[in-house]
């Protein structure tokens, strides 16, 4: 899904930009390129979810 902003004649191009900028964030295109700038192994990335978890459950635990 490509993105496109439309740029009014009197918008200012930080402006136009600020919002492009912001259409990549909700997109989730970024995010995926940089998760794919490399290969990870699966076995890897099983580690990293279990700690990602891990941490979640400690930061839920020590908030209530």
């Amino acid at each position: 899904m490509p993105l496109a902003v439309k740029v009014d004649e009197n918008e200012p191009f930080e402006k136009a930009l600020r919002r492009f900028k912001k259409q990549m964030m909700h997109s989730g295109i970024l995010k995926n390129l940089r998760e794919n700038a490399y290969y990870t192994k699966p076995s890897e990335k099983k580690k990293v979810a279990k700690r990602k978890a891990i941490r979640l459950q400690r930061k839920q635990r020590h908030h209530n």
